[in-house]
């Protein structure tokens, strides 16, 4: 039995993130699709797995432990394959600092904004204002912090860099031009050009798959 097995769904943003740390670090994993639209996260059979009813979640068969919330999910992944956890225990700090940073305005604004502009959500004008609005100021912001950085903590690729990423990647479905931000672009090059790296196209399949 592979020892991982992740329930997502592949245009879940958070879903991403999971599947883009497990394909950087090599980690082979079995692929549940959870249908959201039928409700299937809402099934006593998943609500199980995860109380909270959403994806994604992340089966370690070999530990018996079943974790949701993807930062929890990076964290604990970082510990097991021993890879883009930081150097020591001040960097692993930092990278959870940027996790819960990204939590706020910029997945707010991307991710919302994003459903939108895909028709998944109807929000009112001023809504919609609000969260581009959102968006941009945290891309702003996250811009000036990468001056002078290759990485958002320390002197290499992080699970910070990989939560981050993994919202940031949405701007173009969500219609937001990365063109003002010139750190976040060479950024997320960096992070594009590491090993086995996978897009929001690529990581994730369609439909369950066994690794």
């Amino acid at each position: 039995m592979t020892r991982y097995t992740l329930h997502g769904m592949f245009a879940s943003g958070p879903t991403y993130k999971v599947g883009l740390m497990l394909n950087l670090t090599g980690t082979p994993f079995d692929y549940e699709h959870v249908d959201l639209r039928s409700g299937a996260h809402k099934a006593d059979a998943f609500l199980a797995k995860n109380r909270y009813g959403q994806v994604p979640v992340l089966e370690d068969h070999e530990q018996d432990m079943c974790l949701s919330q993807s930062s929890v999910i990076l964290d604990y992944l970082a510990d097991e394959t021993g890879q883009f956890g930081g150097k020591d225990r001040a960097e692993r700090l930092r990278a959870r600092e940027w996790q819960l940073w990204g939590t706020g305005q910029l997945s707010i604004g991307i991710f919302r904004t994003r459903a939108q502009k895909l028709g998944f959500f109807d929000f009112p004008e001023q809504v919609v204002a609000a969260n581009l609005a959102n968006a941009t100021n945290a891309l702003k912001e996250l811009n000036g912090l990468l001056e002078g950085r290759d990485w958002l903590v320390g002197g290499g690729v992080t699970i910070a860099d990989i939560d981050i990423y993994g919202v940031v990647a949405y701007s173009g479905q969500a219609q937001i031009d990365l063109a003002p931000f010139a750190h976040v672009r060479r950024w997320m090059s960096r992070v594009e050009a590491l090993p086995r790296f996978k897009s929001i196209d690529t990581a994730l399949p369609k439909e369950s798959t066994k690794a």
